[in-house]
């Protein structure tokens, strides 16, 4: 592996996309080795900056999973999977990356993210526990650090997003096919809408909920059926649909609006494709396998993918420029990187 970095580095192609001018920074969860990264993107390439225990069981793996930077990014929390028998979540002061406060979430808390309006910390309970069952979102109030609501859902949920306004908290439901929008003021369910093929028929196993930035549409990702869906938050109904390479994973859209970045985990790859058209940019081979989460730049500029690895492969992150989308760095990371976020761009 270290010898394949080595040559991705030496044999770096020339790129056509604008020089790089700032430096970007992100935080890594690395599931099978109870850390997370710190890294750095920027003029001179990738390099980890730092390196966090978490978890408060040193002989055992803990699995943190899901990782949010909040609003203004003074403080990032990661959710940590395994428990007695609950997982955690644990709030940390970013840049000192000090442990300032936790609090206990349900079963294998994953995926979460914040309500900009309220403050408060979404986080699916994803339960891999037992029997298929409904599950939960934990509500959190990120000040006090208390579980303050669990919201019930459908089975195995995952990808949790906040619409753009803090309204509305979204999250899928992976085996009981499901679209679920919260009310981030009354914390109750809202509306929740069946995913179907466009035959009618189930088993499409959604992973990912993505809100589009500006417009009233979010993003699902069918990982069972290879597709990722539009769907109309106004009508509450699927439209469009693009057809994707095997196991759609998680989703990120610009924050101009204009590129969807999927993660196709099944097939080691990550695609991006044209908002306005429809259509795919590109379909990108990862130097490893199992590619899994992402994260874009505030400037629209940069996609953030970590890479799993197998066995005793270390994680990695991919850095893609979605201007020619070539791949600027690959910086490795702790085994199994998970869930990753941006925390903050800052001049050389």
């Amino acid at each position: 592996m270290r010898n394949l970095l080595a040559f991705l580095f030496l044999a770096a192609p020339s790129y056509a996309g604008d020089p790089v001018t700032a430096n970007y920074y992100a935080y890594v969860a690395a599931e099978s080795d109870d850390t997370v990264d710190l890294i750095k993107f920027g003029p001179a390439g990738g390099e980890l900056v730092k390196r966090i225990p978490v978890g408060i069981f040193p002989n055992e793996i803990e699995g943190p999973h899901g990782i949010k930077v909040a609003p203004g990014g003074r403080y990032w929390f990661v959710s940590i999977a395994h428990g007695m028998p609950y997982g955690r979540v644990f709030k940390y002061e970013a840049g000192t990356d000090v442990a300032v406060g936790d609090t206990q979430a349900g079963l294998f808390p994953a995926t979460m993210d914040i309500s900009p309006t309220t403050g408060f910390l979404f986080v699916v309970n994803f339960n891999l526990h037992g029997d298929h069952v409904p599950s939960s979102v934990s509500v959190i109030d990120t000040v006090s650090m208390t579980e303050i609501a669990q919201i019930e859902q459908g089975i195995m949920p995952h990808g949790s997003r906040v619409s753009p306004d803090g309204r509305f908290s979204y999250s899928v439901a992976m085996m009981s096919d499901e679209l679920f929008e919260i009310d981030a003021m009354t914390l109750a369910v809202s509306r929740r809408l069946k995913l179907t093929l466009e035959d009618g028929s189930g088993a499409v196993k959604p992973t990912w909920v993505q809100p589009h930035p500006t417009k009233p549409l979010a993003y699902v990702a069918f990982n069972g059926a290879s597709q990722v869906v539009e769907v109309d938050l106004k009508s509450w109904k699927i439209g469009r649909r693009f057809h994707t390479n095997a196991g759609p994973y998680n989703l990120a859209v610009t924050p101009d609006g204009k590129t969807l970045v999927v993660t196709e985990k099944s097939n080691h790859s990550t695609a991006f494709w044209d908002l306005d058209s429809g259509k795919e940019r590109k379909s990108i081979r990862c130097t490893n396998k199992i590619t899994h989460g992402v994260t874009i730049s505030p400037d629209s500029r940069f996609a953030f993918v970590t890479v799993e690895g197998v066995g005793g492969d270390p994680g990695l992150v991919e850095v893609y420029d979605l201007q020619d989308l070539e791949r600027r760095a690959v910086i490795e990371v702790g085994k199994q990187a998970s869930g990753i976020d941006f925390w903050k761009m800052e001049e050389p």
